[in-house]
């Protein structure tokens, strides 16, 4: 299969041998899909409402309510959220499939020529978009209800979705992407975003950063907000205040106490980029009983320009 060349940032999805499929709805845009990743598996999201972007080797996907995305393995890719989001999103083995590759080997071209003749994000206003559509919901329902035989049905329903994508969405004038984000750059932007992962307490400057990968500041800074979205310190802050929320749901600790070990150097300054990017005091989280995962959205949207410091 075509990957575009990103398999050292691969990370592996665990599925069942009698079924390799993970299939379900997810609400806003949790804090795993926020943070760049790339995974040895195949991917299917279809929006049932709300609005939002993805960022996949670079380019930026405009998305909303109907629309069917197709994320390739080892696709460099991060979602964010605009706007009351929820998206069903299957993920799948490729090997289910090998069997028969015998009698169809262009079975799975939408991903083996992703960004030849397919694109990420299907054309939203080909006729046979709601056909593709019934199929995911159908299958949705089988997997769901689990009746007698309901993973054979799911098996022939996402072969049949693959057969309607290569009979009526294949394009043979697919204009090359715009990106400027080289496979080497996607890899050191993962990279960097690993490194803040592992130590987002840590006071990283942009300096520090764009040294990890042998870029200057500015050059790393403009690659990083292609790929991502966002700036590197902004990702930062969400990776902290992500960090933040979680414990303040799951530990009775001070409030001083999580800010400084999430990272923030103050508690005002903490309090006022709680508030900003989340949208309620960092006191009333343990008064609430939603997740962090439909709490926390996009920094980069809320922001809106402003400056990128803590």
């Amino acid at each position: 299969m075509q990957t575009r060349g990103h398999n050292s940032l691969r990370e592996k999805v665990v599925f069942s041998r009698q079924y390799p499929v993970i299939l379900g709805d997810t609400i806003g845009v949790t804090s795993t899909y926020q943070r760049l990743h790339a995974h040895d598996a195949l991917e299917i999201n279809m929006i049932k409402s709300g609005t939002g972007y993805y960022m996949i080797n670079g380019e930026r996907y405009d998305f909303r309510e109907g629309d069917i995305l197709l994320i390739n393995s080892n696709d460099l890719h991060c979602a964010y959220e605009t706007g009351n989001l929820i998206m069903q999103v299957i993920t799948f083995d490729a090997s289910w499939f090998l069997g028969l590759v015998r009698c169809d080997p262009d079975i799975l071209a939408p991903f083996k020529e992703m960004g030849l003749h397919f694109s990420n994000l299907l054309d939203r206003g080909n006729e046979h978009i709601g056909i593709l559509r019934t199929l995911l919901l159908d299958m949705q329902v089988e997997h769901e209800a689990e009746h007698q035989s309901y993973t054979s049905i799911v098996y022939a329903q996402l072969l049949q979705f693959f057969v309607y994508i290569n009979r009526y969405f294949r394009m043979d004038d697919l204009q090359p992407s715009k990106s400027t984000v080289t496979t080497t750059q996607l890899e050191k932007v993962w990279h960097v975003t690993r490194v803040m992962e592992e130590q987002p307490a840590y006071p990283w400057t942009l300096e520090e950063l764009s040294s990890l990968v042998y870029l200057s500041p500015s050059r790393f800074s403009d690659i990083f907000r292609r790929t991502a979205g966002m700036s590197p310190l902004l990702y930062l802050i969400q990776l902290r205040l992500e960090n933040a929320y979680a414990l303040l749901q799951t530990t009775d600790r001070k409030i001083l106490d999580i800010a400084m070990e999430c990272g923030f150097r103050t508690l005002s300054n903490f309090n006022r980029l709680f508030k900003r990017h989340i949208g309620m005091e960092p006191r009333n989280v343990r008064t609430q009983t939603t997740t962090i995962d439909s709490k926390i959205v996009s920094v980069f949207e809320r922001l809106g320009g402003v400056p990128e410091t803590e």
